[in-house]
């Protein structure tokens, strides 16, 4: 599975914890149920965000749970499972961020792809997705052909991208795609009004998106001559580092400009991991709820002029943890200059597609992607942690002064 928001589950706390798996477990019950179990490959952490943000402003009803049966993934247990519109969508969606990676794959003709008769079917894959995922995206009233047209874009402007093109031209095209994602959650939920505050957060994402993966690979796509865009525009790890500090204050503001009707999940998510997200990729620690100034180094990186600390939701009410929408009100807090970052560890050579699908198949048969404590990525081969895996997390957000518990 791909995705840059994949939390520790033991950090959830229990509650949540089952929300996140229901969530999962429901994306890639939808993928089987509407396009075969072969689209089951397709299942990613970000994928199940739109999921989340549907399921957050909705009022929930009888038939939002369904109980599926025992599955490998899950150690052959049961569980509650996320199911309706927003299940639906995050399957349609996550199809054709699947198709992207693959027509990716293909045009970098990374390892077995770059053999004719291979790439030639995963092409035809990809087009398989494009089609499903429109069909699905066609019933629930959305136009998928934004996430294909983005998609073609961003092959065209990689094409022409070189030293000097701002790095925000290169990230436009996720940007859009994933804005019109979380976009239609609010219509599937029957709250027009949060449309605009959930683009406005989805193309942050998608920004952040972007970058976390283009910070990952760098060491590695240097090292074998891969197109990378940070490389490529010329960008450093420093501006890098400004904009995913950008987006995420961003996607907190427009989050607190969103009427939700149970936010917890979507919140922690999307504030606190997604936090822990750009901090794993730059080897940072930093609590969500945190300025750039309160970064705590645990690497060589030393930092320059921190924004504005303490609680950015200064002005708020409430609990966010209680229910309800914890962003009513306040300013949040500033963002600054940073100094040199290094990226993560050198990671192995990513694996071809087939290679990759005959690995997410080894790895859901052994129970790792749910159980393990640590497993290689099928495709990408970084170091994932499996999603029901127990571990020795700090579970209070570093330490901070958080305006709610991070357990849940």
């Amino acid at each position: 599975m791909f995705g840059i928001v994949r939390p520790c589950t033991h950090r959830l706390g229990e509650g949540l914890k089952t929300e996140w798996l229901a969530h999962l477990c429901g994306l890639c019950l939808a993928l089987r149920g509407d396009h075969g179990q072969f689209a089951r490959a397709a299942t990613n952490y970000d994928g199940l965000l739109v999921s989340v943000l549907t399921e957050a402003q909705s009022e929930r009803g009888s038939g939002w749970r369904r109980t599926a049966g025992p599955c490998p993934l899950r150690g052959m247990r049961t569980a509650p499972v996320a199911r309706g519109e927003g299940a639906r969508l995050a399957a349609a969606v996550s199809l054709v961020l699947a198709s992207a990676k693959v027509r990716d794959h293909v045009a970098d003709r990374d390892g077995i792809m770059g053999r004719r008769p291979v790439a030639a079917a995963a092409r035809r894959v990809a087009t398989s997705w494009d089609r499903a995922g429109a069909r699905t995206g066609a019933e629930l009233g959305f136009d998928t052909n934004v996430l294909v047209d983005a998609v073609d874009r961003q092959l065209g402007i990689e094409l022409v991208a070189g030293l000097g093109t701002p790095l925000l031209a290169v990230t436009e095209p996720t940007e859009t795609a994933t804005a019109a994602a979380f976009a239609h959650t609010a219509v599937l939920a029957g709250r027009p009004g949060n449309a605009a505050p959930l683009a406005e957060a989805g193309r942050f994402f998608g920004r952040l998106a972007h970058l976390l993966d283009a910070v990952e690979d760098l060491q590695q796509d240097t090292e074998t001559g891969a197109w990378n865009p940070l490389t490529v525009t010329g960008t450093g790890l420093e501006e890098a580092r400004r904009l995913a500090e950008d987006a995420l204050r961003g996607i907190r503001l427009a989050l607190r400009d969103t009427e939700f009707t149970d936010s917890r999940l979507a919140h922690v998510l999307l504030v606190h991991e997604l936090r822990r997200s750009v901090d794993r990729a730059f080897g940072t620690t930093s609590c969500g709820h945190q300025g750039y100034a309160a970064h705590q180094g645990h690497g060589p990186q030393q930092h320059g002029n921190g924004g504005q600390g303490g609680h950015v939701y200064a002005g708020g009410t409430g609990n966010p943890y209680g229910g309800g929408n914890p962003y009513g009100g306040g300013g949040a807090g500033g963002a600054g200059g940073g100094g040199g970052f290094v990226p993560g560890p050198q990671q192995p050579k990513p694996r071809g597609f087939w290679a990759g699908c005959g690995a997410f198949l080894w790895l859901g048969c052994t129970c790792q992607l749910c159980c393990a404590k640590e497993y290689e990525g099928p495709w990408s081969r970084k170091k994932r942690e499996g999603c029901c895996r127990d571990c020795d997390c700090n579970c209070n957000c570093d330490g901070c002064d958080c305006c709610c518990p991070c357990d849940g």
